[in-house]
């Protein structure tokens, strides 16, 4: 999310907000964060996905019963 990006859009103001200003000053001195980031990225989201493993999980599993009382 903020590693490797393009620097923040400026307007022709030169104008930066207090917040990207913030966040780029606390980047700087907490590299650290940016790693944490991306490991925490590759846990979640970056996974290789075994389709037949998937679909045997799926063949195995109870359907589930409606618990909702009528």
């Amino acid at each position: 999310m903020f590693g490797q990006q393009k620097p923040a859009r400026r307007q022709k103001s030169g104008y930066v907000s207090e917040f990207e200003q913030f966040m780029g000053h606390f980047l700087e001195d907490h590299p650290d964060v940016l790693d944490n980031q991306r490991r925490g990225w590759n846990i979640f989201w970056d996974r290789k996905v075994d389709l037949d493993e998937l679909k045997k999980a799926e063949e195995d599993s109870v359907p589930m019963k409606d618990f909702l009382p009528q």
